[in-house]
């Protein structure tokens, strides 16, 4: 009998899962979802579900294309009026998008063969030449159901939105046989989940911003067994593996319930966006996914520390650094850093006030955070179990440039996290310097 991987993602393809929260009846911007053992023989009925008669371009670089590419371009073959581009220099600047589209501009609709790079490039590429685009995912990475772009302007990583793929389609053989590094980069992106939701949901107690429940109900179905089979993901069990995908198909659509990408996507990923802008040449070349899982430990530790305390943090207005922010970053960089930190900034009255709820309302407001976390020590021994780093010396890089990618990322954007808590009651310096 064929396995039924899909899981809860089938409901929301046919627009049938209700959210127990509210009541409300959920679909999602994407067609087709296909997550099977094999997908080897499906392909072409896959693709012609999606784009019909279209003219196609299947787009890969060349590790993705040995993966999967090729074998995706000879099965559209015989039905499509098909053709491939392999990248030779695959990069998601405007440059580079524009690039690809230029080299792709005689389809009518793009297939994306795995990596972050090509997807989102496809993705942005194709939404702003009025295309449409499906994506092969050669690796079980949250990127693929977004429909979200992070693209990189000037070195500065910006998450735009765009457009969701028509199919997003999931093979499990060739994500049991992609480099175990990617799928433990897989399972770190996806931990988060426990550190952005106390964020964003500290966020809505404190000032009342959006929020919502919906997804983390639906990522709540597998989280704890995907943490609990770890070893099974790292093995290649379809089970478990296949519990890692759906998990970060969920993730990536957080976005569609929400119209925001807070609901995985806060402080730990200003950590490893600093990590990608400010590195430079010392990058040590690691990827969004593992930086995600180090910060996730790192902004985990924090918020036990603060969320743990008999008594609140006295907060303070909020100091900008300006100078030292154009002296480490430079004039352009430091612009963007000191008009996103003043949206979120605390000014003396706003201080006060929040003190003085903090003070009468404490042990809820904390309790309420704490209920929708996951101790460290567990996050620690599932990324250990699944390979992942676990400190900014494990990722390559010098402790002190990490502590500073703590104390700094909270001025990346305007989103208000346990750094500013953090860093606008005194505390940040201090815990920076236990950070490595």
């Amino acid at each position: 009998m064929t396995r039924d991987y899909l899981g809860i993602i089938r409901e929301l393809v046919a627009g049938t899962w209700r959210d127990p929260t509210t009541g409300k009846t959920h679909g999602i911007p994407i067609e087709t979802i296909a997550i099977e053992e094999t997908l080897d023989g499906m392909e072409a009925d896959l693709v012609a579900e999606a784009h019909g008669g279209k003219s196609l371009i299947v787009v890969s670089d060349e590790r993705t294309r040995a993966a999967l590419g090729e074998r995706v371009f000879r099965a559209l073959s015989g039905r499509f009026n098909v053709r491939e581009h392999v990248w030779e220099n695959p990069r998601c600047t405007p440059e580079g998008i524009d690039e690809l589209m230029a080299a792709t501009e005689d389809a009518e609709a793009l297939i994306a063969i795995g990596s972050g790079t090509i997807s989102d490039s496809v993705k942005y590429g194709s939404f702003t030449t009025g295309r449409e685009y499906s994506v092969f995912a050669t690796s079980p990475m949250n990127a693929y159901t977004t429909p979200t772009a992070s693209i990189a302007y000037d070195g500065f990583k910006k998450s735009i939105t765009c457009h969701s793929a028509r199919g997003v389609f999931f093979d499990l053989q060739v994500l049991a046989g992609c480099p175990r590094r990617l799928v433990s980069a897989a399972f770190a992106d996806v931990i988060c989940r426990t550190t952005a939701q106390v964020d964003w949901l500290m966020s809505h107690i404190l000032f009342d911003t959006p929020y919502s429940e919906t997804a983390y109900v639906l990522l709540a179905v597998d989280e704890d067994d995907m943490i609990a089979e770890a070893a099974g993901i790292m093995s290649g069990d379809f089970d478990a593996l296949a519990k890692l995908t759906r998990v970060s198909a969920i993730m990536g659509l957080g976005t569609s319930f929400t119209g925001t990408t807070h609901v995985g996507s806060m402080a730990e990923h200003m950590i490893s966006h600093y990590i990608d802008m400010f590195a430079g040449a010392a990058h040590p070349g690691t990827s969004h996914g593992e930086q995600v899982g180090v910060a996730t430990l790192t902004m985990s530790a924090l918020q036990n520390r603060i969320l743990g305390a008999d008594r609140p943090p006295e907060l303070r207005p909020t100091v900008i650094p300006e100078a030292e922010l154009r002296r480490r970053f430079g004039d352009q960089t430091a612009e963007t850093m000191i008009e996103q930190t003043a949206r979120k900034a605390l000014d003396e009255k706003t201080a006060a006030a929040l003190n003085a709820r903090l003070e009468k309302e404490w042990a809820e407001i904390a309790g309420r955070l704490r209920a929708v976390m996951r101790p460290t020590a567990q996050l620690r021994d599932a990324m250990r179990t699944a390979g992942c780093q676990l400190t900014g010396r494990d990722l390559g890089l010098e402790p002190e440039f990490y502590r500073d990618a703590v104390r700094y990322s909270r001025y990346i954007r305007d989103r208000f996290s346990m750094l500013d808590v953090a860093g606008d009651s005194g505390q940040l310096e201090e815990f920076a310097a236990t950070c490595e």
